[in-house]
């Protein structure tokens, strides 16, 4: 199966991913192309270590979601991206997007949903001073952070975290499981 990996900044799950594919973990998958709305982000660079084609596409060169999305769909059909993989994408999926990839849009949320939606799903769970957070896998729908979950898994917070630590405790959480959640839901 074809993917396209969306991503707007460091491109740590990106990488996962893409290693993951390089080395057969990822059965006969591809990375078809990474969608980027952020010219600066680093994930660029890791997509040039991969050989991934990539196409910065901004949404402030269109005059309206619809016709932003457009163009990315200009760009996965010339790909022939049969499923769409959000790692790190910082924009809400709309309509012109998820009509032709119903249910073919996953995305992964660094806190255990539906608690902490968002973009600061690590930062306000800190924050909360909760006991635990986690990693979310899910479907994308119209909502932030709502579509239907995959996989969960927790993370405890210690006493002695900083934001920090936990990020990073996250971060190992979500390169763990996102190549396995992402290998089921394909062979689905």
């Amino acid at each position: 199966m074809r993917l396209a990996i969306f991503a707007s900044g460091n491109g740590s799950n990106f990488e996962v991913l893409a290693k993951e594919v390089a080395t057969g973990c990822l059965n006969s998958h591809r990375i078809a192309c990474l969608i980027c709305d952020n010219p600066k982000a680093y994930v660029i660079e890791r997509a040039k270590q991969y050989k991934i084609p990539t196409y910065v596409i901004q949404p402030k060169d269109y005059p309206s979601k619809a016709a932003y999305e457009r163009a990315i769909l200009e760009k996965l059909a010339q790909e022939k991206v049969e499923f769409i993989v959000l790692a790190g994408y910082m924009r809400i999926i709309g309509t012109t997007l998820l009509t032709p990839y119903s249910q073919k849009i996953i995305n992964i949320h660094p806190a255990l949903l539906p608690q902490f939606p968002g973009r600061q799903g690590i930062q306000d769970a800190f924050d909360s001073q909760v006991a635990e957070t986690g990693v979310t896998i899910h479907f994308v729908d119209q909502g932030i952070d709502t579509g239907p979950i995959i996989a969960q898994k927790k993370v405890k917070i210690a006493p002695n975290d900083t934001l920090e630590t936990l990020e990073t405790k996250i971060h190992q959480v979500e390169h763990d499981l996102y190549p396995k959640v992402l290998a089921q839901v394909l062979a689905d």
